[in-house]
């Protein structure tokens, strides 16, 4: 895909990136694909994942009391704990806001390891990265589910072949995690300010109308994913049949603002 080779002149010292149709064929890819990348936040749907396997082998059900009195494991999928972002203070009622958090994934990873009695990087690892091949996957340090992921473009290739055709997981389980989860909710999304409504799924973002958006203007309401602070990205969009990963080694910042979204709108005509 010519698509691709906008990544070689974003402003970043190193960026890789994929594309893979719903039927798990890859349509392209550029730059160092086996490259291990820190993906910040994109680490959330991957520990979403696992969180859904956990549910499906019945080791923990959605609606069980996770996190602040109140909350759900649900709620903690979905930013809507009321857990604050970077701290387990609790700032909202469960339910009542959507407050983007990373100790709301910390939570979940606990009560996860609680439920199962093995460590969660352990989990992750035999219920979802094992599975499917993503041999160069990992959590580093035992780190947070939240964002302490490391991966490769194509170990997430094999991700997002996997969500879009599940084997690991009842289809009706992901069709769940990528509806919108609590509908309605007010929130911020890291590094695009106040959307009404703020809607996500069970560990993934979903674009519905937000504006602005990391995703193209070309992408469709039902496409979902998650970005990272350490400029990275993961989008998948249903009515194209196809997903996006791309890895770099620059911090988010305005220079991913400005290349995203057009990035995405090429890929998006080529498909």
């Amino acid at each position: 895909m010519q698509s691709l080779a906008l990544i070689e002149n974003w402003p970043v010292p190193t960026a890789a990136a994929a594309v893979v149709r719903a039927d798990g064929t890859v349509a392209g890819t550029r730059g160092p694909t086996g490259q291990p990348f820190a993906l910040a936040s994109v680490t959330k749907p991957l520990a979403a994942y696992a969180a859904l396997v956990a549910y499906e082998e019945g080791a923990i059900e959605l609606d069980e009391p996770a996190g602040p009195e109140g909350a759900t494991v649900r709620h903690l999928l979905a930013h809507t704990s009321g857990l604050a972002f970077d701290a387990h203070d609790v700032v909202a009622a469960p339910g009542a806001r959507r407050l983007y958090s990373n100790s709301g994934f910390e939570v979940l990873g606990e009560h996860i390891a609680k439920a199962t009695e093995i460590p969660f990087e352990d989990y992750l690892r035999q219920a979802v990265l094992e599975p499917l091949g993503m041999s160069s996957t990992f959590l580093a340090g035992a780190g947070s589910p939240a964002k302490d992921g490391v991966s490769t473009v194509a170990d997430l290739v094999r991700f997002a072949a996997e969500v879009q055709l599940p084997r690991l997981l009842d289809p009706r389980t992901v069709a769940e995690a990528m509806s919108v989860a609590y509908p309605g909710l007010k929130g911020v999304l890291p590094g695009y300010g106040h959307q009404n409504p703020n809607d996500w799924g069970l560990g993934f973002e979903i674009r519905d109308g937000k504006s602005p958006h990391w995703t193209g203007s070309s992408s469709s309401a039902r496409t979902f994913g998650h970005f990272g602070q350490a400029g990275t990205f993961l989008w998948i969009d249903p009515d194209a049949g196809a997903a996006c990963v791309a890895l770099t080694d620059r911090a988010f910042g305005p220079w991913a603002v400005e290349v995203w979204p057009a990035f995405t709108d090429a890929v998006l005509a080529e498909l």
